[in-house]
């Protein structure tokens, strides 16, 4: 069956990027604005200055009771015990055969009170994992459809945001986050988190307020040539940046370890396949998720082949593209463990082709 736009949802902005002219595409159930001048422009300004991305398709859940943490604890890779309230973490929910059913960021909200922002694709997905592990009957909501997100980001971020708030947005540090006003709006989470490398601030609010608070950004970078993005150009600056994108990079097939998260997977306590996951640490794994730059010219896409010089297949590319900011084609793929060092030859089939290219450590944007 065919999804039409009658059957997808919408943000509270919706409208307001018809109006603009956005190019509004399908994606994770909801009609989204994939660019308004081009993904390039975008992702320049972005780099540059500041842009401003409805991602209002995120998921949110709020965890409250004695038993949060504990069930946290239970079904996310990283330790959530480390948190205190006004503190963010990166993490994934392991499934039980060695692969991710999604990655997310947890907040602290108060003692015993969290909220947990997972993937629009994955909403559903993810509230019924976490149920399958709620024994100690923890309250859970979700919030999704009643919340909005806008993600500001650029250098510029700060200094656009700091007009409408008395929030002194310069003592937020990263993954760190507080609750306050913003254009006359109460109770906005402003959280130092994003999703492009490129610094800026995520607020989540009641959908009441966006319009409010969309038209009092514009407002106050215009002096910062502030501009409306869309999910073309996040991609693109994630993906310069070495950030995994859920479907893509990252799925139920792909491990944690594998994919280079090991940094977000403590051993420390016990989590949903922590003693598979241990083991395989510890034997090492086959694969890993690795970046690349193409040497010879040619696009990488998810699905393309990689192989070594003798044409054997090593692995398959994940995500790529032709990067704006380096003006060169860059991408990640699961490689083979012999060819994933720095540096090694590699390469990509596109269109039958075997197109030369390299290994290299992510980030491929260095500051």
């Amino acid at each position: 069956m065919t999804t039409t736009s009658e059957t997808l949802k919408q943000t509270a902005l919706t409208a307001l990027h018809t109006k603009l002219g956005a190019k509004m595409v399908p994606f994770a159930g909801y009609m989204m604005p994939v660019q308004y001048e081009g993904i390039n422009v975008e992702h320049e300004k972005v780099r540059s200055s500041v842009g401003v991305f409805d991602v209002s398709h995120m998921g949110e859940f709020i965890l409250k009771g004695d038993g949060a943490l504990d069930l946290i604890q239970r079904v996310t890779s990283n330790d959530a015990s480390k948190l205190s309230p006004g503190k963010a973490q990166y993490s994934c929910f392991p499934n039980e055969k060695g692969g991710i059913v999604d990655d997310l960021i947890v907040y602290a909200l108060e003692d015993g009170h969290w909220m947990l922002v997972v993937n629009a694709s994955n909403i559903e997905k993810d509230w019924n994992w976490i149920q399958k592990f709620n024994t100690g009957n923890v309250e859970m909501h979700d919030i999704s459809d009643k919340t909005s997100l806008l993600a500001v980001q650029g250098p510029n971020a700060l200094a656009t945001i700091q007009k409408l708030t008395s929030v002194d947005l310069s003592t937020i540090p990263y993954y760190n986050f507080t609750k306050g006003e913003v254009a006359g709006c109460k109770n906005i989470l402003i959280s130092n988190t994003g999703y492009t490398g490129a610094g800026g601030f995520e607020l989540y609010f009641e959908n009441q307020y966006a319009e409010t608070i969309w038209n009092a950004l514009m407002e106050a970078g215009k002096e910062f040539d502030i501009k409306p993005c869309g999910l073309g150009c996040r991609d693109t600056l994630r993906l310069e940046m070495g950030f995994c994108l859920y479907g893509n990079d990252i799925n139920d097939t792909t491990s944690p370890l594998e994919a280079g998260l090991g940094w977000i997977t403590k051993f420390t306590k016990d989590f949903t396949n922590s003693t598979a996951l241990k083991a395989q640490k510890e034997a090492g794994v086959t694969r890993k998720l690795s970046g690349f730059e193409m040497v010879e010219k040619g696009i990488p896409r998810h699905d393309y082949e990689i192989v070594d010089a003798q044409n054997n297949v090593i692995g398959i590319v994940t995500s790529g593209t032709q990067s704006p900011s380096l003006q060169k084609a860059i991408g990640m793929g699961y490689v083979a463990k012999d060819h994933a060092a720095e540096g090694s030859e590699i390469y990509i089939k596109i269109r039958d082709k075997a197109i030369k290219a390299v290994v290299v450590k992510t980030p491929f944007l260095k500051k």
